[in-house]
């Protein structure tokens, strides 16, 4: 629990000083009102919380509002002595955001078995604020990393909403990563066999793969530094449940899967009025050496996604006739689509 709070702070004190000693309040005040009550997985909601709080900051940058809801989520907020003690110590937003989440859970418990699309659409009109689903989105996240101390019958519901419902709102809303995390762990608990059949192929391919890498960025490092480019270079590993995805809809085995392979080419320093200019010049440089596949090739620079995500992908013919995916975009482009553009959303909060 200390290494917890120690490591929330911390996040804190990088992106706020001024905030840490009002996040601090938030945990004595959670910590208070949680530590002797036990989730379902046996452990303290605290401790479950805390988790939520940490995600919040770190893998969805969010600030301090979120950060103090997420803390204190778990209390009873149905209490109005609870609810006007949080609204007097940390603000009218906090306590609004909780009693949101309550109604996108109460929400979760009667429409379960409603069509996901439309689910997935009115979870995204009920309530007037994006923070609010960015906390339910963590705390599914927590859960779904913590499924194997549910009972059983529980691993299974919990997986089953989290791929159903929340992986596409984490996509919707351009928090790619946590799609991915929610998809690959839900498919291991869902389709296990599946799940474990790719994974250990996956796994046994692995230096391969990466021996094939290296020699297929061999001759675009050259190429990039001929050019005066400062850059970074990224094997991307396909996700489980990606390569899954794939399977079913080509009808094909594994190894049979087309861009098994794939790089993220990652510019940096580069003006924002040149980022266009300078990704089409890189994606250039690349289909003179490997052929491309002008069917796969993906614009999202020229015409942004909804989510603000901005990158080239082309698909090109590297060594031994393998298709190799590639992503081209500059440093900004990635903190975008990584994560950090949630960060000025409610920067005033």
């Amino acid at each position: 629990m200390e290494e917890l709070e120690k490591h929330l702070f911390e996040l804190i004190g990088k992106a706020d000083n001024a905030g840490t000693e009002k996040v601090r309040r938030a945990c004595t005040f959670a910590r208070e009102q949680l530590i002797n009550v036990t989730r379902e997985t046996g452990e303290s909601a605290y401790i479950h919380a805390l988790r939520v709080a940490t995600i919040v900051a770190e893998e969805i940058s969010l600030s301090n509002v979120s950060i103090i809801a997420a803390l204190l989520h778990e209390t009873p907020i149905n209490e109005t002595f609870i609810s006007q003690q949080i609204e007097n110590n940390f603000g009218k937003q906090v306590p609004f955001i909780i009693n949101e989440m309550l109604k996108i859970s109460k929400l979760q418990k009667e429409k379960l078995q409603i069509n996901s699309e439309n689910y997935i659409s009115l979870v995204l009109t009920i309530t007037r604020d994006v923070r609010v689903v960015l906390l339910k989105l963590a705390d599914t996240l927590d859960k779904i990393r913590q499924i194997k101390l549910y009972p059983p019958e529980r691993q299974l519901k919990i997986a089953q909403t989290a791929r159903a419902l929340y992986a596409p709102i984490a996509h919707r809303l351009g928090l790619y990563h946590i799609k991915t995390e929610l998809e690959d762990i839900s498919l291991k608990y869902t389709e296990p066999v599946i799940y474990y059949n790719i994974a250990h192929t996956l796994n046994e391919t692995k230096s391969k793969r990466e021996e094939y890498i290296n020699r297929f960025k061999q001759s675009i490092n050259e190429a990039l530094q001929s050019k005066g480019y400062q850059y970074e270079i990224k094997g991307r590993p396909k996700s489980v449940n990606s390569i899954y995805g794939k399977i079913k809809k080509q009808g094909v085995d594994i190894s049979e899967i087309y861009d098994l392979f794939a790089v993220r080419i990652i510019l940096d320093n580069i003006p924002e009025e040149k980022e266009k200019e300078a990704c089409w010049n890189v994606y250039s440089l690349i289909t003179n050496i490997y052929q491309p596949n002008p069917t796969r090739l993906r614009d999202w620079i020229s015409t942004p996604r909804a989510s603000g995500y901005e990158s080239l992908h082309t698909t090109v013919m590297g060594p031994d006739n393998h298709w190799v995916e590639v992503q081209i975009r500059t440093r900004r482009m990635d903190d975008v689509a990584e994560k950090v553009y949630t960060r000025d959303i409610f920067k005033r909060d």
